[in-house]
């Protein structure tokens, strides 16, 4: 079985773009689930919206594949969701390792997707000694102090780090150092790392900030236009114009 210690994604040697690449993930979803409904062709068009893009976008992204669909028929699911599995390196196996086994962590090791897309949890670590030995999602929690020997181990490039803002930095220097060199970071931290090693940082709050935000905005804007509405038209008609029944008097009256 390969291992992401020594297969590595041929994205950068071929020249895609990392906002192309940051897209790709997007693509494989609608697609897989086009192909779960047994869809065996889409539209650019299609395509692009299921994945929040134009298709515009869409067709430029797939050009850096090598991809550029039928005309008429629009392109084929299932040659794209290995085309792009391919691209991305989810044709083999990438062991995992998961630091920080909290309510996150643990979160993270029940998350039923990392399997069916590529990824296998070699291990969970955690620097608590209570937890050493309990399973959590089946895989039983080991200590921090064996991390390096974990990593070596089952070759493990892809580390996870879900600990506490304090111990996170530390966490990532001992990946790093025993060869981990891509890390999903879900501390509210910022992380140094030296050259060569990537970095993906998860900051729930962040996002959540972001859509109070928007919330905020659209408030503002809905009280705007209600503002913008003329006086007038907010007012209801005088007595004047009411009828001896008190019904509204049209404003031309019929000859």
């Amino acid at each position: 079985m390969a291992t992401g210690r020594t297969h590595r994604p041929a994205t950068r040697s071929r020249g895609i773009p990392e906002a192309t690449v940051a897209r790709l993930p997007l693509y494989l979803r609608a697609l897989t689930a086009l192909s779960e409904r047994s869809v065996p062709t889409v539209s650019s068009e299609e395509l692009a919206a299921a994945a929040g893009v134009n298709s515009a976008k869409l067709r430029k992204d797939f050009s850096y594949l090598g991809s550029y669909g039928t005309r008429g028929v629009g392109y084929d699911v299932e040659y794209l969701v290995y085309q792009i599995s391919r691209e991305l390196g989810l044709t083999q196996d990438w062991p995992v390792v998961i630091v920080g086994i909290g309510n996150l962590g643990a979160a993270l090791a029940n998350y039923g997707g990392f399997a069916s897309r590529g990824f296998r949890v070699a291990a969970l670590i955690d620097a608590d000694p209570a937890m050493a030995g309990k399973p959590v999602a089946g895989i039983p929690v080991q200590h921090t102090d064996e991390l390096e020997t974990i990593i070596t181990d089952n070759g493990v490039s892809i580390g996870v780090i879900a600990t506490p803002a304090g111990a996170a930095q530390q966490v990532c220097d001992r990946l790093v150092a025993a060869g981990v060199t891509s890390i999903l970071n879900f501390a509210p931290t910022v992380l140094n790392v030296p050259e060569g090693v990537d970095v993906r940082k998860v900051d729930l709050s962040i996002e959540l900030q972001i859509l109070a935000f928007h919330e905020q905005r659209k408030a503002g804007e809905e009280a705007a236009a209600q503002d913008a509405v003329p006086a007038a038209a907010r007012k209801r008609p005088a007595a004047a114009d009411k009828g001896p029944d008190g019904d509204d008097v049209p404003a031309v009256m019929p000859a």
